[in-house]
């Protein structure tokens, strides 16, 4: 191993002199280096795993790999479409291999879903990829199976076909990459509309291709309850769309475990003691102004309809539930919510009222949160919340809980002043459901409560550590971007997120200071290999731009 190293440290410093290029990888590696010579794939181009014992997610992880490098059939986005680049690809050298290496590890290598379910810090997502001219082996080296997948993603990024023949202009290659924070997520809310199983994993394949790491499931609301939890079958028989718009136990293990292949974590979230309408169909005894009407008093989105926070019997029913949904889920996270809680609904709920026994509204759910929130840290999760749980009230907090940050990016600051980590999912950056018009009835010109459209370069320019101070950083676990599916469902799935999720994922991997002008060729690139995969992104630009980088920006 140590000649190995001292080689491929060799071949780095050679490469290291070489000019950068414009390399189409998405993420931007953090240390990348290019060459200008030409290197084709040889027809019998193998990636071999030399890793002893090595896990079968790993080795699927190769051999989907291979697949995606032979038939993404991707020309390059210049006039021509690489036609121009035949004469020097069929003199080139070939590439007959790949060999992913894994350093020293104790015992036998862990599964990448086992990896990629460890608690944030400890998942090492670090490779080094050497891609040499003369077609000798390519090497992807790292230290754990989830970096070695990472690096995955990122070499099959580097080809592109022309005639039949898949190739690069780019050798030698010499990449060494890890992330700026160690959260990169995308949430997806299934309550308002259902989308199938098939959906969400082509959605967590696509996170894959561009080192997304966390699937934030926004599983249950007020709207729908389509989580099927085992104990309380009533709740999803009851609060479900119908019985073919639930997710079983048996789904929910498939969507973790392809996740995991993929790198992915599924932090689930079921909000409370706000947003639980669709609970009051099967224990009315348990929610406090069901569907009370006008909606508009009493909840931020029909239905109304909020756990009855102050009751014994509630607290008891909803520690039991949120440990039962724990149990199905392997992360270390796990989301009760905690946003927009109405007073008023409260404040008329008789029952809540006799209940509070002189306490105030805040100090109930101090008790709940306590109370809930002690169950899932028995069960070994850490508990994340909205912004609200952690500025609105004066709760009783682990310091270890993480605050979703989500009204505004300027309340980062006030978060991070109370010591706690955050991720940042501001609406006025992130929100991919803004701009599309109001989605309530009988308003005539209304807009969505979040308008504009986030446009993908509002995202890409976002800075993490705004208005935060150097000793508040750390803080930062990273960033997401969210879709709230009013107007949403699988019809639309794809265009609405991609290629626009990208930005923040590159944000968070590679850094903040990306330049939108020498972002967007990368861009259109990753859009239109997505496309070739099978995911259907939105266009960005006319072709004819998309050929011709930087000929369509304002000043050109």
């Amino acid at each position: 191993m140590a000649s190995f190293l001292r080689s491929i440290a060799v071949l780095l410093c050679a490469v290291l002199l070489l000019p950068e290029a414009a390399q189409a990888l998405w993420p931007q590696p953090r240390n990348l280096r290019t060459g200008s010579s030409a290197l084709r794939l040889h027809p019998s181009f193998a990636i071999n795993v030399a890793v002893p014992n090595a896990p079968k997610d790993l080795r699927a992880a190769a051999d989907r790999t291979r697949a995606l490098i032979t038939s993404d059939k991707l020309g390059r986005l210049v006039v021509g479409r690489g036609v121009d680049d035949l004469p020097a690809v069929r003199r080139a050298k070939a590439l007959s291999a790949l060999t992913l290496r894994l350093g020293s590890t104790s015992g036998a290598p862990r599964p990448i879903a086992t990896e990629a379910t460890l608690p944030l810090g400890n998942r090492d997502e670090a490779y080094s990829l050497v891609v040499p001219a003369d077609g000798s082996a390519a090497v992807l080296s790292a230290n754990s199976t989830l970096g070695l997948f990472r690096g995955l993603t990122t070499f099959a990024q580097l080809w592109y076909t022309a005639s039949e023949t898949v190739y690069t202009l780019d050798a030698p290659v010499a990449i060494q990459d890890s992330p700026a924070y160690p959260y990169r997520g995308f949430m997806l809310d299934t309550a308002r509309n259902y989308f199938p199983v098939s959906d969400i994993k082509r959605t967590l394949d696509a996170l894959s291709w561009v080192h997304i790491n966390t699937f934030h499931w926004h599983i249950v609301d007020s709207q729908s309850f389509p989580l099927v939890v085992p104990g309380y079958p009533d709740i999803s028989q009851k609060g479900a769309y119908s019985a073919s718009a639930v997710y079983t136990p048996n789904d929910v293990a498939g969507v973790i475990s392809y996740a995991g292949a993929r790198g992915i974590d599924v932090l689930v979230e079921i909000d409370t003691p706000g947003h639980t309408s669709a609970i009051s169909k099967a224990h009315p005894e348990h929610i406090a102004c069901a569907e009370a009407t006008p909606w508009a008093t009493y909840a931020n989105d029909p239905p109304a309809g909020q756990l009855r926070l102050a009751s014994p019997a509630t607290v008891n029913f909803t520690v039991g539930l949120l440990s039962a949904v724990a149990k199905l889920f392997p992360s270390t996270l796990f989301s009760t919510g905690g946003d927009e809680i109405n007073a008023r609904c409260y404040q008329d709920d008789a029952q809540t009222q006799q209940e509070l026994g002189g306490r105030t509204i805040a100090q109930a759910l101090d008790t709940f949160t306590q109370a809930t929130h002690g169950a899932l840290r028995s069960l070994g999760k850490t508990p994340v919340v909205w912004e609200e749980m952690v500025l609105s009230f004066n709760l009783t907090l682990s310091n270890d809980t993480i605050a979703l940050v989500w009204i505004s990016s300027a309340d980062a600051a006030a978060v991070a002043a109370k010591g706690f980590r955050f991720i940042h999912a501001a609406s006025n950056s992130f929100y991919l459901d803004c701009g599309a018009g109001g989605w309530v009835g009988n308003n005539p010109g209304g807009n969505s409560w979040c308008e504009p459209f986030k446009t993908w370069q509002n995202a890409y320019t976002f800075d993490p550590l705004a208005n935060l101070t150097a000793a508040q950083a750390p803080l930062v676990l990273g960033g997401q971007q969210l879709l709230w599916t009013e107007q949403s469902g699988p019809e639309n799935l794809d265009s609405i997120v991609w290629p626009r999720a990208a930005a923040s994922a590159e944000v968070f991997w590679s850094g903040p200071g990306g330049n939108v002008s020498a972002a967007l060729p990368r861009l259109h690139e990753l859009g239109y290999r997505f496309r070739k995969r099978g995911v259907r992104t939105i266009a960005l630009q006319p072709e004819w731009c998309a050929l011709r980088p930087f000929a369509c920006d304002l000043t050109a």
